[in-house]
């Protein structure tokens, strides 16, 4: 009979291969019912108006643009964080790694200032570049 000690590395791949699967699998029936959802609400409707704001209500995409300061921000902070687990606990190899996220982290909030992406801030460059 086989050691059960054996097993594990086998039942470990196994678990690599499941989770994502079976997330994809839950993901695709969530997006499947809500589809057929909206398929038989639309049914009913009359106003092909009232159909598109249905349409709008279950559409859970984001309609706001990345904010690259705020996620630099954050990425900054988890550089740092790694970088100084490196340097108190682990050693070198972590602390270079921590060192590149958090340049990373710099380069979004470098990039966030550069390119503005809501609104307001496209108009109000847009408003300093016709006052020049």
């Amino acid at each position: 009979m086989n050691n059960v000690g054996e097993l594990i590395p086998f039942f470990g791949m196994l678990v690599g291969v499941i989770i994502p699967l079976g997330a994809f699998v839950f993901v695709y029936y969530e997006s499947k019912n809500k589809n057929e959802t909206i398929i038989e609400i639309s049914k009913n409707l009359d106003d092909p108006s009232k159909a598109e704001e249905l349409i709008k209500i279950f559409d859970t995409r984001k309609r706001e643009p990345i904010d690259y300061r705020r996620s630099g921000v954050i990425t900054l902070f988890v550089g740092i964080g790694l970088y100084m687990l490196g340097f108190i606990v682990i050693g070198k190899l972590l602390e270079g790694v921590g060192a590149l996220v958090g340049l990373i982290g710099v380069g979004q909030i470098v990039a966030g200032y550069l390119y503005p992406n809501t609104g307001k801030e496209l108009t109000n460059a847009v408003e300093e570049y016709e006052k020049e």
